[in-house]
């Protein structure tokens, strides 16, 4: 979850080379990050003290409104600042690459290294929650990290003028249902890594192929997707544009279903979730500075928070219509996932699946 959109840089990472020295991208990231808002030392104690405990808090909630995960143990949450974030995002790219080679240390990785935190520098700021199923959780040794991100969540809350207590709670009912979804189904974690790996599979495409299907798209008349989308489509050969698609169409069901849980626990456990919901959404759909705006279009973050749009009003429709329990069906399998046409068409997933 992110201060204009949630987790996971998933639309950013399927475009990231793998030949990345990722201590480079750590090391420079850290050193060009901005710098928190400025706290004493009691509030920051008090944000992660806070922070820990609804992350637990919000479990059984979530639980109880998703019918997922019941009858697993309740991880804990670690709590970050912006320079631990980026240590843990270095940390788990090559997993979630599938890289298990040697780290790449070339001039080229390393030039891909401080091209890569760059990225991570902006995201250390942006970033409030974020569910990682590819790192290992040092407390159990097993996959699936919830980080929290302090000085972002207190950023925000002070900008947005609500009461940091339910803030706090209500990022940690979104990023726990992250951690819901994929501790109750483990195969996701599998798919998103072979759906990467299609992504980074195959030679370079030539300018010569590029242009070829521009030409095509172009005298064809055929619809093609908007923005960082549509580029996509053009930038890529149809196996890994495919691939792209899946990708997409995972995301959107995550962070759909995890704004629908958090309106759903929202009224019950948090008094100013009106005042919150409406302050957040006013911020992710206001304006920003030209340079921000180039930014997030680049890094995909503007396709993300259709994401959240289009993904929401799936599941509110599919589990107005059907229930949670019947609309759980779609965390079967691959097969299961709604289709691309599907997102926008809820009845047809129902007819095709249920």
């Amino acid at each position: 979850m992110d201060t204009v959109a949630t987790s996971d840089e998933v639309d950013a990472r399927g475009a990231l080379p793998v030949d990345i020295d990722w201590s480079v991208a750590a090391s420079v990231a850290k050193k060009v990050a901005r710098p928190g808002p400025r706290v004493t030392r009691y509030t920051s104690e008090q944000a992660r003290e806070e922070l820990a405990e609804a992350a637990v808090r919000a479990e059984g909630p979530v639980r109880e409104v998703t019918g997922l995960a019941d009858g697993l143990r309740v991880p804990s949450a670690r709590v970050v600042d912006r320079a631990g974030w980026i240590d843990a995002a270095s940390n788990s790219m090559p997993a979630m690459l599938a890289d298990e080679s040697e780290p790449a240390t070339g001039w080229s990785a390393k030039l891909s290294g401080v091209q890569a935190g760059g990225m991570l520098a902006f995201l250390s700021s942006a970033i409030l929650g974020q569910y990682d199923p590819f790192s290992l959780d040092p407390e159990t040794g097993e996959p699936g990290v919830l980080l929290l991100v302090a000085p972002n969540i207190i950023g925000v809350e002070r900008q947005l003028r609500v009461v940091p207590a339910d803030f706090r709670y209500w990022v940690c009912l979104h990023e726990v249902t992250h951690r819901v979804q994929f501790s109750a189904n483990p195969w996701i974690t599998g798919y998103m890594r072979d759906t990467i790996a299609d992504l980074a599979a195959g030679d370079e495409d030539s300018v010569a192929q590029i242009l070829a299907r521009v030409t095509e798209s172009v005298r064809s008349g055929k619809p093609r997707e908007k923005g960082v989308i549509g580029l996509m489509q053009l930038l890529q050969s149809p196996e890994q544009f495919a691939a792209f698609e899946r990708m997409l169409m995972l995301g959107t069901l995550l962070e759909g279903h995890a704004d629908h849980v958090m309106d759903a626990v929202g009224p019950t456990h948090v008094p100013t979730v009106e005042t919150i919901r409406k302050a957040f959404d006013a911020r992710r759909t206001g304006p920003q500075n030209p340079l921000q705006k180039l930014i997030r279009t680049l890094i995909g973050m503007d396709a993300k928070i259709a994401q959240y749009v289009r993904g929401k009003a799936f599941v509110d429709e599919v589990v107005e219509k059907v229930g949670m329990e019947r609309f759980n069906t779609i965390w079967t399998s691959p097969e299961t996932l709604p289709l691309p046409g599907e997102i926008d068409d809820p009845s047809a997933w129902i007819t095709r699946v249920l």
